[in-house]
């Protein structure tokens, strides 16, 4: 059981990211901004997986400063 008056209030908070997306959580600050969320990291949207695949690896960079 909590003792009373000693811990912050823990209500809901509105979290605002860069790329515009807002969603609702719960915090003990009424608002929260952030540089990245899930809506535009590149680990849940899945574009870094596509850049890394469009630069080609080390060896097919290799190759083709190369030419082997």
């Amino acid at each position: 059981m909590l003792k009373p008056n000693i811990h912050p209030k823990y209500d809901k908070a509105r979290v605002i990211c860069a790329c515009g997306n807002v969603f609702e959580t719960r915090s003990t600050k009424k608002e929260i901004r952030v540089e990245v969320c899930s809506n535009c990291h590149p680990f849940y949207t899945g574009t870094r997986q596509r850049v890394v695949e469009q630069r080609g690896g080390r060896i097919e960079r290799f190759r083709q400063k190369y030419g082997q």
